[in-house]
Formats: C-alpha cells, sequence, structure tokens
C-alpha cells in the first residue's frame, strides 16, 4: 500500500495508531514498548497486512529518531564527565567488541562460512542496538546509574568501532577483488574523520553558544527549536559524511553543549520529536523483517539467533567479571547487550557492496539481528524471573538465631540505621534482621552486626529474640509486609511494646487500629522541619513557625481520628489547599492579654 513515493496522510495515520495501540498494551502485560513497537511494525508490515511495502525507506527516515536520542545523551554528558569515563569506553567497551566478536567468528566458521565472512557477520552482531538498549534504560531509570553509566560507555566504543569495521569491510572486499575502484584508501578515510571530529569539537568551543545566544535575544521560538533541530541534523549529516555515524555526531553535538546556558531548552525542543521519531524506528524494524526469509531458512535463521544471543552473552558475561562487576550486574549486562543492532545493516550493506555477502546470507544475518532485538525484551523478563528464583547466596552472612537484645529491629534500610543512632548512644543493646544481603553486607562496613532473617515468619521471630525483646520496631518497606509482622507480634508476644514506621496514611490506620504502641509516617516529620525552616527563611520569627507546625500536627491528629470513625474523606475539611475555600476554626484560640509575654514551649 505505500512505497518510497505513495507515503501519505493515511500511512501516518495507521503508523501512529499502530503504536498507540501496541505499545499500552504491552507495557501492561509486562513485555515493554520496545517489543509492542517491533510486533506492531510487523503487523501493518510487508510480511503482516502489507499496508507498507517499503520498510527500508521508512527505516533511514526513522534512524533520526536513535540520531536525536542520542544528542539528548549527549547533554546529560559533561566533557569532564565523559573524560572520567574514558577507562570504561576505552578498555571495558573495547575488550567486550573484541572478546565477543572473536568469539561469535568461530561461532561463523563453524557453521561453514569463510573467516571474511564469518567476520563480517560477527561484528556486526558485536554492535549492540543502542536505540533498544537505551530505552530499555529509561524505561527502567537506570541512565544515570553507575551500571547505566557503563552501558552507555560500552555502547560508545560500539558505535566508534563502525569507521574501523566498514574501512576492514573495504579490505577484505580488495583481497577477495571485489573493492571499489573509486573508494579512498583506508589511511585517507581515517584522516577524514578525525578531522571531522576536529572541526565539530571546535565548533562546539567557539561557536555554538554565542550563536544560540543571538537566535534567543531575537525572541522567537520557534526559530530556536529550528535551530536545535538544525544543530543535531546538521552534526549527524557532517560525521555521516566523514564516514562516521550519524548517532556519534549527534552525541558529540549534545556533549559539547552540555554545559551551554541553553542546554534545558534544547532538551525540551528535541524531546517530542525524538521520541515520536524513536517510536517510528522500532515500528520501521518490525517491518523489515522478512518472514519469507525465516520460514524458507528458519533452521538456519533460528540456529543463529540461538548460538549469537547465547555465545555473546557468555563473552559479556565473562568480560564484566573479569572488570570487576558482581554477578547481578554482569548477567544484566550480558542479557541486555546480547543482541544485534541497527549498525549491522550498514555493516552488512556494506559487505554486499564488497562483494562478501551475497542475496541469501544478508537476508539471514539481517533476519538473525531483527529477531534477536525483538527478543531483547523477553530474554531480560526471563533473566528477572530466573533471579528472583535463585537462591539467596548466604557466604559471610549469619541467620537470625538466638538473639537476646532488649531492641528487636526488624528491617535496616535508611529510617532504622537513623533510629538505631540514639538508642545506641545510651548503650541500649539491640538486635537487626534484614532480608537484603546486599544491604547487610554494605552495613558491616559500618559497623553493624545485621542477621539475616524473615521478620514475617514466626520461627524466624522466636530465634531473633522477640519473646523476649522490651520492644519490637517494624521499619520495613513494604506495608504489606510491616501489616503481617504486627499480627505475629500482637498474637504471640504481646509484652512486647510495637513501634512501627508507616508508609502512608491508610496505612497508619490500620496500624492504629491493630493497637501497635506508635507508629510514624515517615515523610511526616521530615516534611514538618522542612516546612519550619521555609517559614523562617522567608522572614517569619520562630515563635510563629513553631506555632504554625503545632497547628498542622493538630490538625493532623483530628485527621486521623476522623478518618478512623469516617473513612479516609471524613477529615478532608481540615486539610489546606490553594484554592479559597471557607476557612475551618482553628484549633489555637488567640492568647488572652495576659498570655502574650509567657514563653511558648
Amino acid at each position: 500500500m505505500a512505497d518510497a513515493s505513495g507515503f501519505g496522510l493515511g500511512h501516518a495515520v495507521v503508523l501512529l495508531a499502530a503504536g498507540v495501540v501496541a505499545v499500552p498494551l504491552f507495557r501492561r502485560a509486562g513485555l515493554g514498548s520496545v517489543l509492542g513497537y517491533l510486533a506492531a511494525g510487523l503487523a501493518i508490515g510487508p510480511f503482516g497486512l502489507a499496508i507498507f511495502t517499503d520498510a527500508g525507506t521508512l527505516l533511514h527516515i526513522a534512524e533520526l529518531g536513535v540520531v536525536m536520542f542520542l544528542f539528548v545523551i549527549g547533554l546529560e554528558m559533561r566533557p569532564m564527565k565523559l573524560w572520567k569515563m574514558r577507562r570504561q569506553i576505552f578498555g571495558l567497551g573495547l575488550a567486550q567488541v573484541i572478546t565477543c566478536g572473536s568469539l561469535l567468528t568461530l561461532v561463523g566458521m563453524g557453521a561453514g562460512l569463510s573467516p571474511a565472512v564469518a567476520a563480517v557477520g560477527a561484528m556486526g552482531f558485536v554492535l549492540s542496538s543502542t536505540a533498544v538498549i537505551m530505552q530499555i534504560l529509561e524505561e527502567q531509570g537506570e541512565t544515570q546509574s553507575a551500571d547505566g553509566q557503563r552501558d552507555i560507555a560500552i555502547l560508545l566504543l560500539e558505535d566508534l568501532s563502525i569507521v574501523p569495521l566498514l574501512a576492514l569491510v573495504a579490505l577484505w572486499g580488495a583481497m577477495h577483488g571485489a573493492a571499489d575502484e573509486n573508494a579512498p584508501p583506508a589511511w585517507q578515510g581515517a584522516l577524514i574523520a578525525l578531522g571531522a571530529l576536529g572541526l565539530l569539537l571546535a565548533a562546539g568551543r567557539w561557536l555554538l553558544d554565542p550563536i544560540f545566544g543571538i537566535i534567543a535575544r531575537a525572541g522567537a521560538r520557534e526559530v530556536l527549536t529550528a535551530a536545535a533541530l538544525l544543530l543535531v541534523l546538521g552534526s549527524a549529516l557532517f560525521m555521516q559524511s566523514a564516514g562516521l555515524s550519524m548517532a556519534m555526531g549527534a552525541f558529540l553535538a549534545g556533549v559539547l553543549l552540555s554545559e551551554s546556558t541553553f542546554r534545558h531548552q534544547l532538551e525540551a525542543d528535541i524531546e517530542p520529536f525524538r521520541g515520536i521519531l524513536l517510536g517510528l524506528f522500532f515500528l520501521s524494524v518490525g517491518m523489515s523483517l522478512n518472514l519469507a526469509i525465516v520460514f524458507a531458512e528458519w533452521q538456519a535463521v533460528l540456529g543463529g539467533v540461538i548460538a549469537f544471543m547465547a555465545v555473546k552473552a557468555i563473552g559479556i558475561y565473562v568480560v564484566a567479571r573479569l572488570a570487576g562487576s558482581a554477578h547481578r550486574a554482569a548477567s544484566d549486562r550480558a542479557a541486555l547487550f546480547a543482541q544485534g543492532g541497527e549498525f549491522a545493516f550498514v555493516l552488512y550493506a556494506a559487505a554486499i557492496g564488497v562483494g562478501l555477502f551475497d542475496a541469501r546470507i544478508a537476508a539471514i544475518m539481517t533476519a538473525i539481528v531483527v529477531l534477536s532485538m525483538a527478543l531483547t525484551p523477553l530474554v531480560l523478563i526471563l533473566q528477572r524471573r530466573l533471579r528472583r528464583a535463585a537462591p539467596v547466596s548466604l557466604d559471610g552472612i549469619d541467620k537470625a538465631q538466638d538473639l537476646h537484645g532488649r531492641v528487636l529491629f526488624i528491617g535496616f534500610g535508611r529510617f532504622a540505621q537513623v533510629a538505631t543512632q540514639a538508642l545506641l548512644a545510651r548503650r541500649v543493646e539491640l538486635s537487626l534482621i534484614e532480608t537484603d544481603v546486599e544491604m547487610i553486607r554494605a552495613a558491616a562496613n559500618f559497623g553493624f552486626k545485621v542477621h539475616y532473617g524473615d521478620g514475617t515468619r514466626l520461627d524466624v521471630l522466636h530465634a531473633s529474640g522477640a519473646a523476649t525483646a522490651e520492644a519490637i520496631l517494624v521499619c520495613v518497606d513494604r506495608p504489606e509486609a510491616a501489616d503481617r509482622i504486627v499480627e505475629l507480634c500482637r498474637a504471640e508476644f504481646p509484652l512486647a511494646k510495637l513501634y512501627v514506621r508507616a508508609y502512608d496514611r491508610g496505612h497508619a490506620r490500620r496500624l492504629i487500629l491493630a493497637g501497635v504502641d506508635y507508629q510514624i509516617r515517615e515523610t511526616f516529620e521530615s516534611a514538618l522541619a522542612f516546612s519550619e525552616n521555609v517559614l523562617l527563611g522567608l522572614g517569619f520569627d520562630l515563635e510563629e513557625a513553631r506555632e504554625s507546625i503545632a497547628e498542622v500536627r493538630e490538625r493532623d491528629a483530628r485527621r486521623v481520628q476522623l478518618e478512623l470513625v469516617g473513612g479516609v474523606a471524613a477529615g478532608r475539611s481540615l486539610m489546606r489547599g490553594n484554592v479559597a475555600t471557607p476557612e475551618p476554626e482553628p484549633f489555637f484560640p488567640p492568647p488572652r492579654e495576659t498570655e502574650k509575654a509567657e514563653p511558648r514551649a
């Protein structure tokens, strides 16, 4: 229905509708947005409903989404931060590319391919999908974490690798007598690429900020947006013309503007275009899956997907462990990177151009890459489920047994860590139990002996000394776990005082009804202290600030009492809002004249 020359408004509507329908369904099912886009693209593409018959043209347009994504990532990467990551980029990234490339080349040779063909196929698969990985990291909120930063460093090295890999393809083509006679020598291409990098860095250092300042002073918002798009696309095109990737050009442009005063404005202007085009990229990748080749060569495709993903994952895991990553971080990276990416299409097209790949090999390798990208969200889901099912290693950790502390802490997160300090200052003997193994090990570095134990189990409570403890402090994160512990303690250890951390107002009401000795909403007290200091900063005197805080406490206490009887809406009138409403009667009557000089507590 649609080809390179026949894309109309109806096709745009179909693309938008496919994404709008598929992505929410897949995210609701816990499969992620990437798989939703890929499935939608397959459904409307040449091998589904055939609404679109030229997925390649659409893919070229949609690559702009990846370009803009890398620009936004670059805005978060200041040059100093990037310099600090140099060992991860050129150490960890290079080790992963070389190790996995060598292993996958051996797999290809074992399947009967010549060394050159196997190497090109392997290196194309080694270049993981920047779009898929960055989208998943963003959805999981991991882009700024330490592991997320290492993942980004590896992706940057893989993007840089496309340049020497294309040179190697040209060299192998020349050795097989199929090289482009008009192509420049490899050394000349390398010099052009380095020169382009230098020019882009110089322009970013001395020209971009003054130019954007002139545009901003003109006061035309739409021109600033157009300038942002021009910068991203111009940098991408410039890098592509020099033999580098468009994504690398956009990333460098973002890095150069990361310290600009216009950084946040540029990010806001680019974000809508980035999101739509990135979704379009995943749709077009789904369309490009050639089901005819998959069915005709299903043994080669299926075997290739399994072998390549498994061997690459093993290589990534080994490199990560040798680099000092923990088992969990290494397995997460192996599952995330165990797929091919969009740069494989570029490398395989170059291999066809110099005669290294024939049409059959190129179609099979492309199908393997596309299927691996589609399977990545499923692999991550399976990996997380297997990780949860795996037994917890308690090496070096003691289980709760025969504890006799005067006070028993159940849960040892940030809340409990602060709560221990006043008790320890009075030399109160504490017993501490926790289920998070990493938390237990981290606490040991700060002088705490924390035992492994699940407070929702009665046998663990007995082993932890709940029967002899004067007070039991429930400081777990999950309200349902806290409710279960309270139920057990009230039934089995009625003599112990029960102090419980409440998650929210609803949880606090349940704890009061359960008969705990004391409960506190962890955010309530910190919010009061916060607002008191704000009032002081605004010029109110200490007495006025404390009086306001006391009134808030009184109102909140009355709200809780009303809600215990009449439900969550019963005390709503006692909650102040920023919309003008009739003010409830104050709880503190105006002081009598004789009281004004008396000190307040």
